[in-house]
């Protein structure tokens, strides 16, 4: 039997824990949490494979980039409607429907492969209504960690679930480049679509806290316009937002096209195998895991504006050196802290657009960031994809980390000085705005 000493030591490993991960308190984020781990190693699995395969389709880094335009063009023209629709239905309910479609388009895409007839105008057409599906699904997951965990745990939450997805983007390339090697490409689109049971099965079981209308009405949309214009103007009135979306514009744009940088850099520049792709990619999560991790477990101290600004220029000084020295091994030190530095900036714009949005706004808020992450991709993805297979992979890399390196002093300095003044960086708990915080004239 334990004695006491035991039960108290074990009583404050506890406590120390849950300092740390608070989330884990909650049996809505349990729930989602173990149910997103095993299907984001599936999504990760489908990204590679289906990366690699269209390069040996096609040979092609500009066909690449057109896939990648391709799979996120819904998102530019949609996601505001997206938001409505969020902010005015269950939210959980949505998932469901999202992440049943994905599964059924993974399928879709790894029998086409498995019977021969796969082309690269098929894998387009997938690639399209994935994103069409991601234009809400998207939003959707990311507004929906306020219904997980109380809004002071919410950075807690964002980092706990990028360490999922991170660890999955560690274990699924490898495993994809693996299987590539081994059996094809089929086996890694099918486990992508059983890998969305779990979380499936888990968001059906989550309990949310905001009740919304479950069945879907039009009636509800008649004024969507108004709506997505009035979500507009809402954002309009914060500067941190502002000042977050103009900064997540350009980085999206520029830094964050390592679906077609690294598989171009991997196989024209090294003359490397998928292994090897898939090992690069895997290192990259190693980075992007240890990120988020670190900042959940710093997660109680608040979030730290200064996190932001970091995260983005050390992202664009480590694209800027991997261009300037293409050397596999340095690559791989570059990449790793690429993810290091992308999961600081991704995990702080989100929880800070999460904190600054009221309820009634936050899907709108949430679906302007996925508009950004998503519908401005294809922009990235294109010049990205012209510019290596023009000039070269390298000069590509070099030019976007310079660009992402400029831009971010720019905003610091141009942008948020200006609102804040020489204070301290900043540091949020919970909720409310900077509404009114522009400089005086």
């Amino acid at each position: 039997m334990a004695t006491l000493k035991d039960k108290n030591i074990f009583r404050r490993i506890r406590d120390r824990f849950f300092i740390h991960f608070p989330s884990f308190k909650y049996r809505n984020f349990r729930l989602f949490f173990f149910g997103q781990v095993i299907s984001v190693i599936g999504t990760w699995m489908q990204s590679t494979a289906q990366s690699w395969l269209v390069l040996q389709i096609t040979n092609s880094p500009f066909k690449l980039g057109l896939l990648s335009a391709v799979q996120f063009l819904p998102a530019l023209f949609l996601s505001l409607y997206a938001g409505v629709i969020i902010d005015k239905f269950s939210k959980k309910k949505i998932l469901i429907f999202t992440q049943s479609s994905l599964a059924i388009l993974a399928f879709v895409l790894g029998l086409l492969v498995t019977l021969k007839v796969v082309q690269y105008y098929q894998i387009l057409i997938i690639a399209f209504l994935s994103g069409l599906v991601n234009t809400i699904d998207m939003p959707a997951r990311q507004s929906f960690y306020i219904e997980l965990v109380d809004k002071e745990h919410l950075m807690n939450a964002i980092s706990l679930n990028s360490s999922a997805f991170n660890l999955a983007r560690i274990i699924g390339p490898g495993i994809a480049g693996i299987l590539i090697g081994a059996v094809g490409y089929s086996l890694s689109f099918y486990l992508n679509a059983i890998s969305f049971v779990p979380v499936i099965v888990a968001i059906f079981f989550v309990v949310e806290r905001t009740i919304r209308p479950g069945r879907f009405s039009l009636r509800d949309l008649e004024h969507v316009n108004k709506d997505a214009i009035e979500g507009l103007k809402y954002i309009l009135k914060i500067p941190i937002i502002l000042i977050i979306f103009a900064l997540f514009i350009v980085v999206n744009v520029f830094g964050l096209n390592f679906n077609v940088l690294v598989p171009t850099l991997v196989k024209q520049v090294f003359k490397l195998q998928s292994t090897d792709y898939g090992f690069l990619m895997s290192m990259m999560g190693v980075g992007a895991l240890t990120g988020s991790l670190f900042l959940a477990v710093i997660s109680y101290k608040g979030v730290k504006h200064f996190y932001l600004f970091g995260g983005a220029l050390v992202l664009g000084l480590t694209l800027l050196l991997t261009g300037l020295f293409p050397n596999y091994y340095l690559t791989i030190a570059f990449t790793t802290l690429s993810g290091f530095s992308m999961v600081f900036f991704l995990n702080t714009a989100n929880t800070l657009l999460q904190m600054e949005s009221s309820e009634e706004f936050r899907g709108r808020v949430m679906s302007i960031y996925s508009l950004i992450f998503l519908g401005f991709t294809p922009f990235g993805a294109l010049l990205t994809g012209t510019l290596s297979e023009k000039i070269s992979v390298q000069f590509t890399y070099s030019l976007v980390g310079m660009i992402v390196t400029i831009t971010t002093l720019i905003v610091y300095f141009l942008g948020y000085r200006r609102v804040f003044g020489r204070e301290e960086l900043h540091v949020r708990r919970v909720s409310g705005s900077y509404e009114g915080n522009f400089p005086k004239k």
